[in-house]
């Protein structure tokens, strides 16, 4: 059942992403980012609604006070363990946010055309220390023009309960720039399988941290702050996966 649930979503996100695609791309001559931004928002919005419908994947936001309201850019870093996570963290954020994604997506024929047209950060990542000179150079560019960032730390989808690194970059980022990090914790893998059309029904809970201030900080105590809340924070929204861990286990998932 939890397959054929999933093939039916798959079939409403294919029907529906098309024509939001070619919207995009025709209105991209005459129409402004923020306008194509929130067409992608609402879809994602429809998305999740359809995930809580036709398979039972229901969710929760909590601590969403901790979201900034007086101007401050932030920079997002969230756990990652499905696609359902880009529908919910763009749903979520309540600003306009360019999340940070690889180049390569824009090969994808019709959606990486239609993914190009929100111009957000696409890197490289064929150019190794490049990309990351690339990232820094355009991420402070994005902040300069209102833009919020979201990326995931992780690098890469991890399963629930998986011991896992940090990559570097985003922290780096916002020690260097002393843009505050708004940190997120999720455990949407439990109802959405990594590489698995299944879709189990349950409650998701994304988790929503208090700001971290990075201005005047080192990169290693950032960090420790990022990786301890988001690991600690999975006790309390996966407490039989995460719960037999402690969180002094988490200083060797910090990736320099």
């Amino acid at each position: 059942m939890s397959t054929i649930r999933g093939w039916i979503y798959y079939l409403v996100l294919a029907i529906t992403l098309i024509p939001l695609a070619v919207v995009l791309i025709v209105s991209y001559p005459f129409s402004s980012v923020s306008y194509r931004y929130r067409l992608a928002v609402s879809w994602a919005r429809f998305m999740l609604r359809m995930g809580e419908v036709l398979c039972g994947m229901r969710y929760e936001f909590k601590g969403t006070e901790n979201f900034p309201t007086d101007g401050t850019s932030v920079l997002v870093l969230s756990k990652h363990q499905s696609a359902w996570d880009i529908f919910a963290l763009a749903s979520l954020i309540p600003h306009q946010a360019s999340f940070v994604y690889k180049k390569e997506l824009h090969y994808v024929p019709v959606f990486g055309q239609a993914l190009a047209t929100l111009r957000m950060m696409a890197i490289d990542r064929k150019k190794g220390s490049r990309a990351y000179e690339q990232f820094m150079r355009q991420g402070q560019a994005f902040m300069n023009q209102g833009w919020w960032l979201a990326m995931f730390p992780e690098g890469t989808r991890t399963a629930p309960g998986a011991k896992t690194h940090y990559k570097s970059g985003g922290a780096r980022f916002a020690v260097a720039t002393g843009t505050p990090i708004i940190p997120i914790a999720l455990n949407s893998g439990e109802c959405w399988p990594r590489n698995s059309i299944s879709k189990k029904p349950g409650l998701i809970t994304v988790s929503v941290g208090p700001m971290i201030e990075t201005k005047d900080r080192t990169f290693d105590a950032v960090q420790a702050d990022l990786v301890n809340w988001i690991e600690g924070e999975m006790h309390n929204i996966s407490p039989k996966l995460y719960g037999n861990k402690v969180t002094s286990e988490f200083a060797d998932v910090c990736q320099k």
